[in-house]
């Protein structure tokens, strides 16, 4: 079974300005993967990253520079505007793997899920690291292209590149991914 995993949709990431001119465009895919998922009874889950400012959920980098990200409760934690976002189940996180600290695993073994769709931002950390995951947990990886966005072409270039070829993940056009379902 098929699962779609759409990944940090949310304002804080799209406060970037590369990730801002490309907003639209992605919502747009996001919302064509996720009707398409529902349409064929394939499971969605959204998932978004929010941190506490008591710091107790604050990654590395974030304590080093002492500066927090993305509070629960906070404009930037919120979806952004057009994401279709009705009655998908939703998952936190805190870190850039949608696995670590989460149920993730738990949710998609018990969907009989083998393959995950990824889609969202950004391609070269949150994205990269949950498909990195779900190989280790012998997931199947498709990347959703058109549904994928980054501020950093180069590295995310690098990564999927890396991930493609070691790892057997599958890099594909939207109209091809919806063609699975």
């Amino acid at each position: 079974m098929i699962a779609v995993l759409v990944i940090d949709m949310q304002n804080a990431f799209f406060e970037d300005p590369a990730l801002k001119q490309r907003r639209e465009e992605v919502v747009a895919a996001c919302n064509s993967l996720t009707s398409g998922a529902r349409e064929a009874g394939a499971k969605v889950l959204l998932i978004g990253t929010e941190h506490e400012q008591d710091k107790s959920t604050w990654s590395l980098n974030m304590l080093d520079d002492d500066q927090g990200f993305i509070f629960r409760g906070s404009e930037q934690a919120e979806f952004v505007p057009g994401l279709l976002t009705t009655d998908f189940p939703q998952m936190v996180k805190t870190r850039d793997s949608a696995f670590m600290g989460t149920d993730l695993w738990m949710r998609l073994r018990n969907w009989e899920v083998d393959t995950v769709v990824l889609a969202g931002v950004s391609a070269h950390n949150c994205i990269a690291q949950t498909a990195a995951d779900a190989f280790a947990h012998n997931i199947r990886v498709i990347y959703a292209a058109d549904a994928i966005a980054t501020e950093n072409a180069e590295a995310a270039e690098a990564v999927l590149r890396i991930l493609t070829r070691e790892y057997r993940q599958r890099v594909l056009p939207l109209e091809e991914v919806l063609a699975l379902f």
